[in-house]
């Protein structure tokens, strides 16, 4: 993942910038409309990504005992793409479609194994599985290669279609599975799939603030090394980054970092401040090398993704940088903000698409079927403020109803127990069937979240480093 935005503003691209074929597509279209608008809502730029070429492997797996598997290869949005699909032979008619997380951006694609694979099976899910048409943060692909598999399910597995869909997936792949749900998505999609339910784990929930954090806890680290550029992007970020750790870190080389108690101190608690408030785990989850690490890792970037977009969508313009929590700012805050590099995005970066969704996938909150997240409360790559952003675009569109949101007390990035993960998706199956709403976490209120407690309610492991919950006594017995 690489830097972008908190502008959402509607992106939209002057008529004299459409490509000449585009033109010609739309007026064969019949859209002669074209000569009397000023403006139109799609993009027609092209990127870096459109330029890039991957090799997709067929998978190797053994299917489970009482499972008929199917593995190959099948057309994605980018180009070929791996599948797996596994049917148990008393099949219940459900497929569930698993969407993977980050890759990277090496060129070959490859299908990643649900943690609960035998857990469905035993209980009568089939599942499929992409590795989508494209590696780096590419959730377009993701999202249309996933939603074509689907489809393509009767062809490759010589089985009847499902009764029902759901889709369920972590980091990168939540984001796919949370986009999957959306209306605009089912709009705009190439190839349209229907879902029954979602679960989104350890998910990118605000394709916007994801990006912006990452940008934001860049700049701000560099700035309180005293190591910050005088323009954006910051060109020698990664070259001054072993000197930036230095001004901020006592020791960078265990698993669990420690910061200094100057400047060090004041980027974990303006950390804090950016990913959703005081909360238990974060300090724990701040001091993870390897997330440290990952965040870091994207100092500098241009603000495309990598190249996923064409434009940069990165902006902190109206963003007051804090490290402290009264009601005023200090003269160091002050002067850290008056000093800051301001960026403004392009408000065309992400703009809607005329072949499909949008290379960045919209959360906008508009569900119209349950869905039910998982969050770990020290995640530093993707914090849990997108649990707190996507509870109020859902409550923005009047769909609280269909939506359960559950922290987890752990340190990590994705870091669930099997427990965990089986209560979750087990309430979420009985919820769409027609059960009861199952109880979730108020992810909102800030003093609900900062309580030494919170997360226990559906933590069923505790890890280490940790504080352990407080046993609950058994209800008496009569």
């Amino acid at each position: 993942m690489t830097p972008i935005s908190t502008a959402r503003s509607a992106a939209q691209t002057p008529t004299s910038r459409l490509r000449p074929v585009r033109q010609a597509v739309l007026l064969m279209a019949g859209l002669a409309v074209l000569s009397s608008c000023t403006t139109l809502r799609y993009s027609a730029d092209t990127r870096v990504q459109d330029t890039r070429s991957f090799k997709a492997v067929t998978p190797t797996l053994s299917a489970t005992a009482g499972a008929s598997l199917y593995q190959g290869t099948y057309a994605g949005i980018q180009g070929p793409a791996s599948y797996v699909i596994e049917v148990p032979d008393q099949w219940n008619g459900t497929l569930i479609m698993y969407t993977h997380g980050y890759a990277g951006t090496g060129e070959e694609l490859r299908v990643q194994t649900p943690a609960l694979r035998g857990y469905w099976l035993s209980q009568g899910y089939a599942w499929a599985a992409s590795s989508y048409s494209a590696n780096y943060y590419d959730v377009r692909a993701g999202v249309e290669d996933t939603n074509a598999l689907a489809l393509a399910f009767p062809r490759l597995s010589s089985k009847a279609a499902p009764s029902k869909y759901l889709i369920m997936g972590f980091s990168m792949g939540g984001h796919v599975a949370a986009a999957a749900v959306e209306k605009e998505t089912r709009d705009s999609a190439r190839n349209k799939v229907t879902y029954a339910a979602a679960m989104p784990m350890c998910g990118v929930l605000d394709e916007e603030y994801e990006f912006q954090w990452l940008g934001d806890y860049t700049q701000g680290a560099a700035r309180l090394a005293g190591l910050a550029g005088t323009t954006y992007p910051q060109a020698d970020f990664q070259k001054q980054l072993p000197a930036i750790k230095a001004a901020l870190f006592t020791d960078t080389t265990g698993p669990l970092w420690q910061i200094n108690d100057g400047q060090g101190a004041k980027l974990r608690a303006l950390a804090k401040s950016l990913t959703g408030g005081e909360r238990p785990v974060f300090d724990l989850g701040f001091s993870v090398g390897g997330l440290q690490t990952a965040v870091l890792g994207t100092g500098g970037a241009d603000g495309t993704l990598t190249g996923i977009l064409a434009r940069n969508l990165y902006s902190n313009q109206g963003l007051n940088y804090r490290w402290t929590t009264d009601p005023t700012a200090s003269a160091d805050e002050m002067a850290f903000n008056a000093a800051v590099v301001q960026v403004s995005a392009d408000p065309g970066a992400n703009a809607p698409r005329y072949d499909g969704v949008r290379w960045l996938p919209r959360i906008n909150g508009e569900i119209s079927v349950p869905v039910l997240t998982l969050h770990t409360l020290g995640d530093f790559y993707v914090p849990f403020k997108h649990e707190q952003l996507y509870n109020r675009a859902v409550a923005a569109g009047g769909k609280s109803g269909l939506l359960v949101q559950r922290a987890i007390r752990a340190p990590g990035h994705c870091d669930f127990a099997g427990a965990e993960l089986v209560e979750g998706f087990n309430d979420l199956v009985k919820w769409e069937a027609g059960g009861q709403k199952p109880a979730g976490d108020d992810v909102t209120t800030p003093s609900v979240v900062a309580d030494l407690n919170y997360g226990c309610k559906y933590t069923r492991e505790t890890r280490p480093g940790v504080a352990a919950c407080p046993e609950v006594a058994p209800a008496p017995t009569n």
